[in-house]
């Protein structure tokens, strides 16, 4: 999960590719639009993540507390239905990048679909787990931080469908800072592997 949180932000090396896209007003999603350099780089690297996403989901621990068991497997199913999507995503790209191809349709229905496909499963898998978090034991950092990183990378999503309605422009911003949340998300998923104490043990015991 680790690797994949890198990975998912590797939209980072724009600042030393010669991508052509300016990031305050680009889809990240156009830097493997089928017309671009790098789209066989970026492509690669977002399936890349998504393989390692959905084998992060499957170790997660979903049956630890039998309060949480059901969201938490609902949830790791939703976290391999987004890894899914987002090799979709590869599969039936942008035709070209809109943002500095003004002929260039902004709303390509097969990729607009799949992206709405990850979103759904993204959002449905941080719902799920953090309210498996609040049902499992103790404090885990999920429940902590998980509805704030949930509630900003919902915002940020939403910050970014201008040009879905015509109304393009510093929608590259929000998308990137949608994607470093996605990221922290993925890191704190490897939190659910943390053992919680053990109430009845005593300090320094077998």
């Amino acid at each position: 999960m680790i690797a994949a949180a890198v990975l998912y932000n590797a939209w980072v090396l724009e600042a030393v590719l010669p991508t052509g896209l300016d990031p305050r007003h680009s889809y990240v999603s156009e830097l493997y639009a089928a017309d671009q350099p790098f789209h066989g780089l970026f492509g690669g690297i977002e399936i890349v993540t998504a393989l390692l996403v959905a084998a992060g989901a499957l170790s997660l621990p979903a049956r630890r507390y039998p309060a949480a068991g059901r969201r938490a497997g609902a949830g790791r199913w939703a976290l391999v239905a987004f890894a899914a999507s987002s090799v979709a995503d590869v599969i039936v790209p942008m035709r070209c990048a809109p943002s500095v191809n003004h002929a260039c349709e902004a709303v390509n229905p097969w990729h607009t679909a799949t992206s709405a496909l990850a979103h759904a499963a993204l959002f449905g898998s941080m719902a799920l787990l953090v309210a498996a978090a609040f049902r499992s034991p103790g404090r885990p950092p999920l429940r902590r931080w998980g509805p704030w990183v949930l509630g900003a990378a919902l915002l940020t999503a939403l910050a970014t469908v201008g040009p879905l309605f015509a109304r393009p422009g510093w929608h590259g911003v929000p998308q990137r800072a949608h994607l470093v949340l996605v990221g922290v998300w993925l890191v704190l998923l490897t939190t659910a592997h943390r053992p919680e104490p053990d109430p009845g043990a005593r300090p320094g015991g077998p």
